[in-house]
């Protein structure tokens, strides 16, 4: 994934009937056996325009009331060239979906035959598949919760989709952002080759009813090994939310440490797995105490600088940061999602 990278040309060598064999970016060319283009819509407005009906400043979609109502009582509009409302932020929103404008447009219906009804808003809740990932949110992420002024927590937490044991079992990392101030859970996002779409609908459900992640975390779920783990990812996302929240413990996230690794003064990497584990995979520059021999080995943790403890999903991670505090530790973080959801290069 290249970030901040525009993309100037699609390109097809001669002879290559049209398919396209490379992009030309900002950053360079780069091979490609295929190019997908996703660049978003725009509302279609030209007949609203020329009908004189108001739109949105920010948005340019048409502005509707909650009866789906237009600037003009006698004219209304739904489905993906209207503006809606964000039910967590109350702000204006442009977010196109089918699910969204079959729902308007009962409203609508109902609204001009005199049936009461009222379209209350979204949460741009959305889910597609890329190639065998799942990759689904709902809420605000938590870029949008900051410019919101909320004062964000955010748990990552990767784990398999049902039962470890289970044949079909997939792993899916979840990631939630809730109100530090309210408990208040504001968005959750999922991404992985397991069942995204059923913890994102719940997600969006506790959104819907203004829970807070205590009310999340003890939501009872349908279990069977086939379908979830005993304490499903989302209750389990909704128990490290709340041990934040708690001050149980601190975390990290890939994008800070590895800006603190490459600062004058980085922090110690505690890899806490077992040696098979580290030696097929490894952040550089880590060095590995497996948690078993972590109290008879506290001597190799230096107590002048941070400590940052970790494992494969950063459960024994979260075990070695609270032994490190119970002897004395005073700046010891967590990495958000351990090793499955660190992003950039390992060792092997």
């Amino acid at each position: 994934m290249l970030t901040g990278t525009g993309v100037l040309e699609i390109l097809g060598a001669e002879g290559s009937e049209g398919r396209a064999t490379a992009v030309r970016t900002t950053n360079g060319i780069l091979p490609a056996d295929m190019v997908v283009v996703a660049v978003g819509v725009k509302p279609s407005v030209e007949l609203a325009k020329a009908a004189g009906l108001a739109l949105g400043e920010k948005t340019g979609a048409i502005r509707v009331d909650a009866h789906m109502r237009t600037s003009d009582p006698d004219i209304y509009a739904a489905g993906d060239c209207v503006e809606v409302r964000n039910l967590i932020t109350g702000q204006p929103a442009f977010v196109p979906l089918g699910s969204t404008a079959n729902k308007q447009g009962r409203v609508a219906a109902n609204h001009i035959c005199g049936i009461p009804d009222e379209f209350p808003g979204v949460l741009g809740s959305s889910v597609c598949k890329v190639f065998d990932y799942c990759v689904a949110r709902t809420g605000l992420t938590e870029r949008e919760a900051r410019a919101a002024g909320y004062d964000t927590e955010v748990a990552i937490t990767p784990a398999p989709d049902r039962a470890h044991y289970m044949p079909q079992a997939n792993v899916l990392i979840l990631k939630l952002v809730a109100d530090r101030k309210t408990r208040k859970l504001l968005g959750a996002q999922a991404v992985g080759p397991g069942a995204g779409d059923k913890r994102i609908d719940v997600a969006a459900m506790a959104l819907t009813a203004g829970m807070t992640v205590d009310q999340l975390a003890h939501a009872d779920l349908c279990y069977a090994p086939p379908y979830s783990p005993a304490v499903d990812n989302i209750l389990t996302a909704a128990d490290v939310m709340r041990n934040k929240l708690d001050g149980c413990f601190a975390g990290v996230s890939a994008q800070t440490l590895r800006d603190e690794l490459r600062s004058e003064r980085p922090p110690f990497l505690l890899d806490v797995r077992t040696p098979g584990e580290y030696a097929q995979m490894r952040i550089k520059g880590s060095a590995l105490i497996p948690l078993g021999a972590l109290r008879e080995r506290l001597n190799e943790v230096p107590r002048d600088r941070p400590v940052v403890a970790f494992c494969k999903i950063s459960l024994r991670g979260y075990e070695a940061a609270r032994i490190l505090q119970g002897a004395g530790y005073k700046d010891v973080r967590v990495l958000d999602g351990g090793l499955i959801a660190w992003p950039y290069e390992t060792e092997i």
